[in-house]
């Protein structure tokens, strides 16, 4: 499992008996509801598809439905993996401290998740108000129903965290670290005109100081940056904090990001079915007996499945189910195989039909079908690189206990599982084809492993069922509460103006294009792992490409460095929220992937640098 967000200390007491069954009733209801929601999400998501393809009567509003309650789904999910202590952290310093020091680390962790809940509940409350004259226009009820999904999630995790600051045994601790937290709000306050005298510096303050100090004393990722939106527009704004919860609102409502729970699911299916287990007897026996041979695998079916989806996240809650069983049953270590899932993450951002292409397409006018031809080659190169690197890290690997399948036993496997490896083919044939979109083309996953789990492999524990659905939402709570927190921190930059002087600056360099490019490919690292990839398309790229254009740079070329470039700061932490994200899917402390990580981020570098030196590797083939 991933580092807990609130470690529970060894001196922890028992609640009364009358507490620990109203908490354990809550947490029955919370996943019931939770479990519920997913099942509602996949049935509604493939009527829409069924009905549009096969009775050839569109349901005008499943999208809709599914997007209300999509944001219920991922709060239920967010309060579950709270309650688990499953939320990312980096616990890397806060773990290496003494007893003493750690346990007061812990305790200041768990109170600046109940401070950020504590403000900003009444805001979400009043947003949600502010919803209710908003009607949607084809279910035809208050957008409401769905804001109030934000302050319910959470009044629950401030009920949690209540319960295990009172677990804590500490009173006088606790009682001093509010009064600290108190204080601390005070003077925050009180200093507010210096802050705002500050101009556009107090990013600094609350985006890479505050952040960093957070992230690294162990509170949860996204609860730092969260806090850190919301301290941004209290001290540094005139706006009020309604906008926050908004905020909140639209990074995790957001129709896309269904794709993750319901691959996140897909994957937990696979391995329920055997399907999993099928496609890798056949990977296994076909490339088992080379040194790093499954790690090559992994490389490979992150290239084929990327796009599918639409989101990275929902791309490694694809493979990873399927793969990191078996590496850790030949000896691979967690932290390796995560960091190995974080790399071709940012390596595949380039491969059709990705979103962040189209995404440059629509706002900088380039040919979207160019950028698709384009995409495929840098991705490629950058594999190699990470191929490359498995190659060295593994050259002295032991093999003497592997035996080399025979060519019976490989096409033995291989008809085994075939059923299994035509999902991904069925999958990117129905998203190109135009059959379902990248969120309703899970639910046809989720359709075909069922069938073929019951059918076929005849493997389907319904016992499992409920405690997978569970799993499901509370996995994706955990993953899409830290995207949420940080479209709140991209919408602050955005407000800002950073953006546009930004780009002035960069319009103003010296030294020609190679030092633009040079500069550009820093630059959208950094946006990279603050603002994702299409929030920092659809704010820079208009401003870039004609600067990039009269420089002389091909514009498809330019995409692919660009694109690349985010996608490594996307998972390179401590602030990338892609890395905690294959974290969080993998199921892997934070910590143990650091180190790997870099060298498999310093062989996408590379990739990177040759794709940005070498045109013809992005307009080649144009």
């Amino acid at each position: 499992m991933a580092a807990p967000s609130h470690p529970t200390p060894a001196a922890a007491v028992a609640l009364p008996p009358v507490l620990e069954k109203l908490e354990a009733g809550v947490v029955r209801v919370v996943e019931f509801a939770a479990g519920g929601l997913v099942v509602v999400e996949v049935a509604v998501l493939l009527a829409g598809v069924l009905a549009r393809y096969v009775w050839g009567a569109p349901l005008t509003w499943s999208d809709e439905l599914a997007s209300m309650l999509f944001l219920w789904l991922s709060m239920l999910g967010a309060v579950l993996a709270f309650q688990r202590g499953q939320h990312m952290r980096m616990g890397a310093l806060a773990d290496a401290a003494p007893p003493r020091v750690r346990s007061r680390l812990e305790l200041a962790a768990l109170v600046t998740c109940l401070a950020l809940t504590v403000i900003l509940l009444p805001y979400a409350f009043e947003y949600a108000v502010d919803e209710i004259i908003v009607i949607t226009p084809a279910l035809e009820v208050s957008v409401a129903w769905r804001a109030a999904g934000l302050p319910i999630g959470l009044a629950l995790i401030l009920f949690f965290g209540l319960m295990r600051a009172a677990r804590l045994g500490q009173p006088r601790d606790v009682l001093v670290a509010v009064a600290v937290a108190v204080a601390v709000v005070a003077a925050g306050m009180a200093a507010k005109p210096l802050i705002l005298a500050l101009g556009n510096w107090n990013l600094v303050l609350f985006f890479v100081l505050f952040v960093a100090t957070g992230v690294l004393s162990g509170v949860p990722i996204a609860f730092v940056f969260g806090l850190a939106a919301l301290s941004y527009v209290a001290l540094g704004t005139g706006r009020p904090l309604t906008v926050i919860a908004g905020r909140l609102d639209e990074g995790m409502s957001h129709l896309l990001l269904l794709a993750v729970p319901l691959f996140v699911l897909l994957g937990m299916l696979m391995e329920l079915t055997g399907m999993a287990r099928a496609m890798v007897g056949f990977l296994a026996a076909l490339l088992g007996h080379v040194r790093g041979g499954l790690s090559y695998v992994l490389v490979a079916a992150m290239y084929l499945v990327s796009g599918i989806s639409g989101s990275k996240t929902a791309d490694m809650a694809a493979v990873a189910p399927a793969l990191f069983p078996e590496m850790k049953k030949r000896g691979a270590k967690e932290g390796d195989l995560v960091a190995l899932l974080a790399a071709t993450g940012a390596q595949t951002e380039t491969i059709p039909p990705s979103l962040v292409l189209i995404t440059i397409g629509s706002v900088t006018s380039v040919s979207i079908a160019s950028l698709f031809i384009g995409g495929l080659l840098p991705a490629f190169v950058c594999g190699l690189a990470l191929c490359a690197l498995v190659w060295w890290r593994y050259r002295n690997e032991d093999l003497s206990g592997v035996r080399r399948a025979t060519r019976g036993e490989i096409s033995k496997a291989l008809l085994l599982a075939v059923p299994a490896l035509i999902l991904p083919l069925i999958i990117r044939t129905a998203v190109v084809e135009g059959v379902a979109t990248a969120t309703e083309v899970s639910t046809i996953g989720i359709a075909y492993s069922v069938l073929v789990g019951i059918f076929i492999y005849r493997e389907f524990d319904l016992r499992r069922l409920l405690r997978m659905l569970v799993d499901t939402a509370a996995l994706s709570g955990a993953i899409l509460f830290i995207i949420a927190a940080a479209t709140a921190v991209a919408w602050c930059l955005t407000q800002s103006g950073f953006s546009r002087a930004l780009a002035t600056a960069m319009g103003n360099l010296p030294g020609g294009a190679p030092v633009f490019m040079g500069v550009s490919v820093i630059t959208f690292v950094v946006l990279g792992s603050v603002l994702e990839g299409i929030p920092a398309v659809v704010l820079f790229a208009p401003l870039v490409f004609p600067i990039a254009k009269a420089l002389g740079i091909h514009e498809v070329h330019y995409a692919m460095v660009i694109i690349l470039s985010m996608g490594v700061g996307l998972f390179i932490p401590p602030f990338g929220v892609g890395y905690y994200a294959a974290c969080a899917i993998g199921r892997v402390d934070p910590t143990k992937g650091i180190r790997p990580l870099w060298g498999y981020m310093g062989a996408l570098i590379l990739g990177l640098a040759l794709v940005a030196a070498v045109p013809w590797i992005s307009i080649g083939f144009l």
